[in-house]
């Protein structure tokens, strides 16, 4: 038995033009009528929320990658696991260095520029807008170090994001946590999405679905693979495969 849906923001809820078409509102809300529904996203808490409340939803929300889940009435931190401080400031050092854009979150906001740093109790970090041989040189760079580096493709400029969280803190860690908080089992969730960062989160779920630009990886693990973003595959799998299983 499904009892919630967590979904993927970019080239799964949203596609280029950053806007939840009609139809995939549509189905978001049919389904969410029904179960809670989360949205899980390497984005910072105030875009989770943002799209979180386009739709309604009431259920805590994922942000950060996984670091941070979020009350979507209040915006406040239900749970959160950062970075070691020592971790973020080499990291963010190292992108500011690369000229790379970033982004990082904290529990008072976010910044993208390194003199705007009020400390380094940071949660998550993310550098963005890079060519995809930058972004493995990165990902390459924190092999074998105690954190996390995950890459992710950007579907609104087709570049790549490289995000740092804490070891072992992923799409997958909220999502058993939110389980605890909806009082159902991961086992009984579904999950949306279309990128490396998608891959936890499918594998911890009971049924996964993949966009249909998704990586391979992603669609080998999938129970049913949705057309892209911007053909509404989200809503095409909401329609045809997740709401009649409800």
């Amino acid at each position: 038995m499904i009892r919630a849906l967590v979904v993927d923001l970019d080239g799964t809820l949203i596609d280029r033009s950053e806007r939840i078409s009609a139809r995939v509102a549509r189905a978001v809300t049919q389904v969410s009528s029904r179960l809670p529904v989360t949205i899980a996203t390497g984005r910072e808490p105030a875009d989770t929320l943002k799209y979180a409340r386009q739709l309604g939803l009431t259920s805590p929300q994922v942000s950060d990658g996984g670091a941070t889940i979020l009350d979507p009435a209040t915006g406040r931190i239900l749970w959160h696991d950062p970075l070691d401080p020592q971790d973020a400031q080499e990291i963010v050092t190292r992108l500011d260095a690369m000229g790379a854009a970033f982004i990082a979150t904290h529990p008072q906001g976010s910044l993208t520029q390194m003199s705007q740093v009020p400390h380094w109790n940071l949660i998550r970090v993310s550098g963005l807008d890079m060519e995809e041989e930058v972004a493995d040189r990165v990902v390459a760079a924190y092999a074998g170090r105690d954190l996390q580096a995950i890459k992710v493709y950007l579907p609104y400029n087709g570049l790549w994001a490289v995000d740092f969280t804490r070891q072992g803190v992923d799409k997958a860690t909220a999502i058993t946590r939110l389980a605890g908080m909806l009082g159902v089992e991961t086992g009984d969730m579904a999950a949306a999405g279309d990128s490396y960062n998608d891959i936890p989160m499918l594998r911890v779920c009971g049924v996964g679905i993949a966009m249909g630009d998704a990586p391979q990886e992603l669609k080998d693990m999938a129970d049913y693979i949705a057309p892209p973003a911007s053909e509404d595959g989200l809503a095409v799998a909401l329609e045809e495969f997740l709401l009649p299983r409800l």
